[in-house]
């Protein structure tokens, strides 16, 4: 244990060890889930170590590696879990006698198989039983490691909503003995369009976080390129699967140069695309070479949101991008997966292609679908400001600021505020 330091405080360590478990839950949850084969109850136990982290570290201090801590204790229960079933005996055999270790289990090999706990925490999550909505809001949950409010905001949906439906999906994958796996052949290809949604959602919550005092959660970002990289080595014929890669290796590239010194948010256009990962976009456009390569009819919707993101990535400065075609792709999104967010994001790129009065016509268009999303009135304070209605656009921001979650981005959007108000 690492002793607490002398100008710690209690809450000090609790934001620590809340911070730390925020991370490390979703790997604890999927290997928890390993072992007593049932999300809800790996859930639970993911939250009794978080309790015992509470009453022990701040009398004993944060361990030298937190995350081991937290997975060692989550583990240690569900043991103690399995031992104390009548059906103990078999379910140690089925997982090894590393059970009582702190190893990763084994598991049968088996060539089309992958030895990835995440990987098959989405895909159950992901099964047939649930619904879309709980499939997507159950993976959030314990794979992107939101809160229910969070996943609320994200729906636009009341948190009760939300809670109800994971409490439901969990009790259903139980009931029906879901099995923890990557499924196999017709039954994975089945699921797999629900699995991408799911973490292109995670890639996209550590992207622009939803809420909280930080504007990038990079483990999340992370977990969810990792996940869809390993997909693509599991799926390799699939060419949605080497799109949404290529999304997200475009979009992780930007890392680097989306906040400024102090964290705070640095818009597209004011990017130093020197701070580029020049290696990233380099996979990025292999991956989207292999969508391509292996497609056979038109564009999906990750392929076309991936060349959309490949623009962005072969130009060298703002001024440089072909605003054009990135407004004709988001027209043919838009036709195959239609939703108010792609239009509000077509109009940004028809502002910049035909001007900003083009643009507000189709944004004046959403107020109703997206009444309480923040975008849309920082996208119409933006178009507004170029316009020169700089009253309007102040208060179009100071809208967008009001309905902002993250105290990141609220800030840049009451400083676009101000800076419109002077004009």
């Amino acid at each position: 244990m690492s002793p607490q330091s002398p100008g710690g405080t209690e809450t000090d360590v609790r934001r620590a060890i809340e911070t730390v478990f925020r991370i490390e839950s979703p790997r604890i949850v999927a290997a928890v889930t390993r072992v007593v084969r049932d999300v809800g109850i790996a859930e639970e136990l993911a939250q009794d170590a978080l309790v015992a982290a509470l009453e022990q570290w701040p009398r004993d201090g944060v361990p030298d590696n937190p995350g081991a801590w937290l997975m060692t204790a989550a583990r240690r229960r569900a043991v103690d879990l399995v031992r104390r079933r009548e059906n103990y005996a078999r379910k140690l055999q089925e997982i090894g006698r590393e059970v009582s270790e702190t190893v990763p289990f084994d598991e049968p090999a088996d060539p089309d198989d992958i030895d990835d706990d995440l990987l098959r925490l989405v895909f159950t999550t992901c099964h047939p039983v649930l619904s879309a909505e709980a499939r997507i809001a159950l993976t959030l949950r314990l794979l992107g490691g939101l809160t229910t409010a969070e996943i609320a905001r994200a729906f636009l949906v009341p948190e009760a909503t939300i809670a109800q439906r994971i409490v439901r999906a969990k009790r259903t994958l139980a009931t029906k003995n879901v099995a923890f796996e990557v499924p196999y052949g017709a039954e994975r290809e089945a699921r797999l369009r629900d699995v991408l949604d799911v973490i292109y959602l995670v890639f996209n919550e550590g992207y622009a976080a939803t809420a909280g005092d930080d504007w990038l959660r990079p483990g999340l970002c992370e977990d969810a390129l990792r996940l869809a990289r390993v997909l693509a080595g599991l799926m390799p014929k699939e060419p949605e699967v080497h799109a949404l890669v290529a999304l997200l290796e475009f979009q992780a590239s930007r890392t680097a140069a989306r906040t400024g010194p102090d964290g705070e948010p640095v818009l597209l256009k004011d990017q130093n695309r020197r701070r580029w990962n020049r290696m990233l976009i380099a996979r990025g456009i292999r991956a989207l070479e292999r969508a391509e390569a292996t497609a056979t009819g038109a564009p999906g919707p990750y392929a076309l949101q991936a060349t959309i993101a490949a623009c962005h990535a072969h130009a060298y400065t703002y001024d440089e991008t072909d605003w054009a075609t990135i407004a004709t792709l988001y027209g043919l999104l838009a036709a195959r997966t239609p939703s108010p967010v792609v239009e509000l994001n077509r109009a940004v790129a028809v502002s910049m292609a035909e001007g900003p009065e083009a643009a507000l016509e189709i944004v004046d268009t959403l107020t109703s679908r997206l009444r309480d999303y923040h975008l849309l009135p920082s996208v119409r304070g933006d178009l507004l400001a170029r316009l020169g209605r700089t009253t309007e656009a102040a208060a179009e921001f100071e809208r967008a600021a009001a309905l902002a979650r993250n105290e990141r981005e609220r800030e840049l959007l009451l400083r676009r505020a101000m800076e419109a108000q002077a004009g």
